[in-house]
This record gives C-alpha cells, sequence and structure tokens, in this order.
C-alpha cells in the first residue's frame, strides 16, 4: 500500500470517529433527560479541548513524542473514554468522561495533518486527496446505525453512538502504529510558544478582523446544524431514527463535489463572493426547513447544500488564511481560524441553541422549529451584510503566493 493510500485510511478512521456520534449527541443527551445547560456544558467540552490542543499538541506532543505513538495513545484511551460514555447516565459522570474523550480527540485532528504534511512528496498537490478519507469515513460510519438502531430508537439503542465510534478509535489506535514513523519536531524548541500572538496582532487589519467575526458567527450556525437537525429530521419531518444519519451524511457527499469545484469558482467568484454564497447556502438551508417541513423530499434534497456552506465559506477561510498571512504566521494563523470554528464557535453554538430549542418547546413537547430556525438564517444574512459592505480584501481572489501576504502585512 502506498504512503498516500495508508494516509488515506488514517482519514478515514480519524473523523469516522467524530462523525459516528456528533450527529446525535444532542438528541442523546435529551433522551437522558439532561437540562439544557447540562446539554450545553457537553457541547462546550470541544472549545475547552481546542484551547487546550493549541498549546498541548503544539508546544509539548510535537516537541516530546512521534506523531504516529501520539495518535496511537490518544486514540486508546479516547476510545475507552466513548465506551464509558455509552453506559453513563447521569450528568456529571458523563460530562467528565466525555471532556476526557474532547481533550484526547481534538488534539489529533491537527496531528494527524502533520502526519500526512510530513509524510506527502507534494503536500499541496496531494493533501486534499488524502484528507478527502476524512468525509468518506463521515459518511460510511453512518451505515451501521440503519441496523442498530430502530425507526424510534431510545437511549438504550442511541448509546451505540459511543460504541462505534469507540471501535473505530481502537481500530485507529492500533492502524496509528503502522504509519510512516513521524519524529518529534526538535527544531521546535526555539520556536516562539506564544508565536499566535503576531497572528492575533494582524486581526487589526480591517479586512482580517472583518472575516474572523464573520467566520465566528458563521461557525456557530454551522455547529447549531448539528445540534438541530437530527431531532428535527426524527420529531418534525418523520425520517426513521435508524435513517436520519443517513440523510444527514448527504451533505458529507456533496462536501466532496464541492471541494472538487472550490478551485474553480474561486477563480471565478473571488473571495467575497464565494464566501458570500457559502454563507447563503445556510440562511437557504435552515429556510427551507422552517417551511417546507412537510416535505420529506425538499428536506432531503437540501441536505446537499450543505457541501456548498462547507466548502464555499470554511475551506474557503483556510485557503484565505494560508494566501492572506505572512508566511512566519502562517500556521499560528490558520491554529487561530481552527479554534474560532472547532472552539468557539462550537462552544457559542451549544450554549445558544439548546436554550432556544427549550424556549420554544411547548408543554407538549413540540418545538416551534419554523420560529427557532429564523434566527439561524437571520444570522447567516447579517454575516453576508457583513462580508458584503466591509470584507475588502487586497486582491479579488487566488494570485500567485506572497502577493496578498504582502498586502495584509502592509
Amino acid at each position: 500500500m502506498t504512503v498516500r493510500m495508508r494516509l488515506f485510511l488514517m482519514m478515514v478512521l480519524q473523523l469516522a470517529v467524530w462523525g459516528a456520534w456528533a450527529p446525535k449527541l444532542f438528541p442523546y443527551m435529551g433522551m437522558l433527560g439532561f437540562a439544557p445547560w447540562q446539554q450545553s456544558l457537553v457541547g462546550s467540552c470541544w472549545g475547552i479541548a481546542a484551547v487546550a490542543g493549541i498549546f498541548f499538541s503544539n508546544q509539548f506532543a510535537d516537541r516530546n513524542f512521534a506523531a504516529e505513538r501520539f495518535m496511537a495513545v490518544s486514540h486508546l484511551l479516547s476510545g475507552l473514554s466513548l465506551a464509558a460514555c455509552a453506559f453513563l447516565t447521569s450528568f456529571w459522570p458523563f460530562f467528565g468522561a466525555y471532556l476526557v474523550f474532547s481533550l484526547l480527540y481534538v488534539p489529533t485532528l491537527s496531528v494527524s495533518n502533520s502526519i500526512a504534511f510530513a509524510n506527502l512528496k507534494d503536500p499541496a498537490k496531494d493533501f486534499g486527496l488524502v484528507r478527502m478519507g476524512g468525509t468518506i469515513g463521515w459518511v460510511l460510519v453512518s451505515w451501521p446505525f440503519v441496523f442498530l438502531l430502530g425507526a424510534k430508537a431510545d437511549a438504550s439503542q442511541v448509546r451505540w453512538i459511543f460504541l462505534v465510534s469507540a471501535i473505530v478509535s481502537f481500530a485507529l489506535a492500533a492502524y496509528s502504529l503502522s504509519l510512516p514513523h513521524t519524529p518529534p519536531k526538535r527544531d521546535a524548541q526555539a520556536a516562539d510558544p506564544l508565536a499566535w500572538r503576531e497572528a492575533i496582532k494582524l486581526l487589526a487589519v480591517p479586512f482580517v478582523g472583518v472575516l474572523f467575526a464573520v467566520t465566528f458567527i458563521d461557525s456557530v450556525i454551522q455547529q447549531g446544524y448539528f445540534v438541530m437537525a437530527d431531532a428535527f429530521l426524527t420529531n418534525r419531518v418523520g425520517i426513521a431514527g435508524n435513517l436520519s444519519m443517513i440523510v444527514l451524511s448527504l451533505g458529507q457527499m456533496a462536501e466532496v463535489v464541492a471541494m472538487l469545484v472550490l478551485g474553480t469558482v474561486l477563480a471565478r467568484l473571488g473571495w467575497k463572493t464565494t464566501m458570500i454564497v457559502g454563507i447563503l447556502g445556510h440562511a437557504a438551508r435552515f429556510s427551507i426547513f422552517a417551511f417546507f417541513a412537510d416535505s420529506v423530499p425538499v428536506i432531503v434534497t437540501v441536505q446537499l447544500l450543505h457541501g456548498i456552506c462547507y466548502a464555499f465559506f470554511f475551506a474557503t477561510v483556510y485557503i484565505f488564511v494560508d494566501a492572506a498571512f505572512p508566511k512566519d504566521v502562517r500556521s499560528s494563523a490558520q491554529g487561530l481560524f481552527n479554534l474560532l470554528i472547532l472552539g468557539i464557535g462550537n462552544v457559542g453554538a451549544s450554549f445558544l441553541f439548546p436554550a432556544l430549542v427549550a424556549r420554544w418547546t411547548d408543554a407538549a413537547g413540540k418545538v416551534d422549529y419554523r420560529t427557532l430556525f429564523m434566527v439561524p438564517t437571520g444570522m447567516a444574512l447579517v454575516a453576508v451584510l457583513l462580508l458584503a459592505a466591509f470584507f475588502r480584501p487586497p486582491q479579488r481572489g487566488p494570485v500567485e503566493d506572497g502577493a496578498v501576504a504582502e498586502g495584509a502585512a502592509a
């Protein structure tokens, strides 16, 4: 097996661990009777782990452990934490196990990327195809639940989301030992442990500050989708509980196609318009959720917009940061936006949307989804207006390396 295929399989397993539980985490906590504030605390674990990961994985793990061994130990221990989550039904024990899992798993997202970059001959050319394995893993891990869950699955069945994720995590722990040896970055000892401060300073550049604010809004919307979508599909639309994850995975399938055409879209539309289209995808999806909930075909089809939402905004942001920031702080800038997308946005959504669901749930347990979905729709439109009015990057779209970076540094 070629190195590229081995790294591809690593990404399949890495994202399958996440995809197994993410769509049904909040519905499961509701089945356990967790209050909105308790669900919010669990959801914020990834934010805590994302902050810790900046310092642990980048400043300690990278310097002291071979990356593949770090992956093996982390996934072994996080698999045990996931298995514990499946059997803990009281809030504080569940919260503790999930927090441990988050602290162990989130750093592996960047470490797996580091392994790929260190072992690909041409990372610029090959990383996109390798990373696509993660999207495929997210889709594939949805299928076992067709057989593990019933149409009206209760908590005793839905806990399989953690058991399946644990099984995949154990498999990845073993597989990591076969990955190419990626030694510690000893030369990183001389690096500034607070290099991200330079990236933060660039937030004073107007177009960078605007993008940071819009990215926060859009990341809250994106995470809100995962908080609300599964319960909406099963409780309001009427999709069977063992099929909802398959329906949601259509978005990841569309993401593959969207990523393939992203380069062409960026060249034709430029940074701003491409990002606006991505955010409008959120507005369209949630407004369709609000007004067409009685049409199963429409709701199923609109999941395909997820590909546009992710590729045209989030993937574009990562590409833009790589082009717009000076080379000496580029990695730190990516980490800063990654913290925003995976961490702070996750925390914001975890506190906002469970509270809104509770607010618009009547005494009979019926959720007013139309009113609820107007909130992320409105947030998306605000983000679009901010981008349209205030985001003025020095270049319209991707240019030769360094040109935009010089503009940001000026």
